[in-house]
């Protein structure tokens, strides 16, 4: 599918208040909390701003702007962008939105028939618990599969792989339920099987792993793709964003601490993706005294 771009204009053009009846905000996620304050007063009166962006965006230009002239929304699409202008969508996915204030609207419903003649588009009456079962799944298998510069189906195959995905995951859910959220079935049940706090083995666990890679294991990570051009990543508002909100709830989340960590440090130009960060960081939280592996460690972070 191909389409041409429309009429183009730099945002400083629009300078006419009152000009939308919507503006979509499709950006990275700090280009949306930089610019999403400006394009406010260019929409028409009971016009919409529709942010979608990964991570908690959506949750944080509510507290920033209110939710009166906010839809919040996200992506269930995976794509590649095989070279300025051309994509690859790898997946069946759609776009989600919704009132971010939680339930049904009118304005959800025709918002969503605007864009539907263009991308499969949902609603949802839970875009909270929405935009927190698309954050599992971005600071598991996103950021993972940046920092080890793999695919999930690559990294997964690997023990510490394994383990550091579940151990992400564990942490940002429990930071989700701590925070009074109802996570929303997306792609699998947000909570994995026999879930008690944390993960545990079995068959019914490896089929819902099963369909998470069947989704997104073959997918190259936006946020690798990000470290190859050069361009700030989205950690503050994906691990970060769990990382900032643990501290009102008491809740441990070394983790994905350690892996906002390293991400800073690649966008620094003091490390590289590497399979071997995998086991650095499960090594990072067991030498914090936070976490322990089910497999033993050397002195150099080594699997024995």
């Amino acid at each position: 599918m191909s389409t041409e771009a429309g009429e183009v204009a730099p945002l400083a053009e629009y300078s006419v208040s009152g000009t939308f009846d919507l503006i979509v905000l499709a950006t990275k996620a700090q280009d949306a909390i930089d610019v999403a304050p400006s394009l406010v007063p260019l929409l028409a009166p009971g016009g919409t701003l529709l942010p979608i962006q990964n991570g908690g965006v959506p949750l944080m230009l509510a507290s920033q702007l209110g939710v009166r002239c906010l839809l919040g929304g996200l992506s269930n699409l995976t794509a590649t962008m095989l070279r300025p202008g051309i994509y690859e969508q790898t997946n069946a996915g759609y776009l989600l939105l919704g009132e971010l204030g939680g339930g049904e609207s009118d304005r959800s419903e025709r918002v969503r028939q605007w864009l539907s003649r263009a991308v499969n588009v949902k609603v949802t009456p839970n875009l909270q618990g929405a935009v927190w079962s698309k954050l599992l799944l971005n600071c598991s298998v996103t950021t993972i599969g940046a920092i080890a510069g793999l695919t999930m189906r690559a990294y997964i195959d690997r023990p510490e792989g394994r383990e550091l995905f579940c151990r992400t995951y564990d942490e940002a859910l429990s930071v989700a339920l701590a925070s009074g959220v109802r996570p929303e079935k997306m792609l699998v049940d947000p909570i994995p099987p026999g879930w008690n706090g944390r993960s545990t083995s079995g068959e019914a666990y490896d089929l819902w792993l099963a369909e998470i890679l069947n989704g997104y294991g073959d997918a190259k990570a936006s946020m690798l793709q990000d470290f190859e051009r050069g361009r700030t990543t989205e950690i503050d508002f994906i691990n970060g964003y769990v990382v900032d909100t643990v501290r009102q709830f008491g809740v441990n989340t070394p983790v994905n601490t350690a892996l906002v960590e390293t991400v800073h440090a690649i966008t620094r130009g003091q490390s590289a993706p590497d399979p071997n960060h995998l086991l650095q960081i499960l090594q990072t939280s067991v030498d914090r005294g936070e976490v322990s592996v089910p497999f033993p460690l050397s002195n150099k972070g080594e699997r024995q």
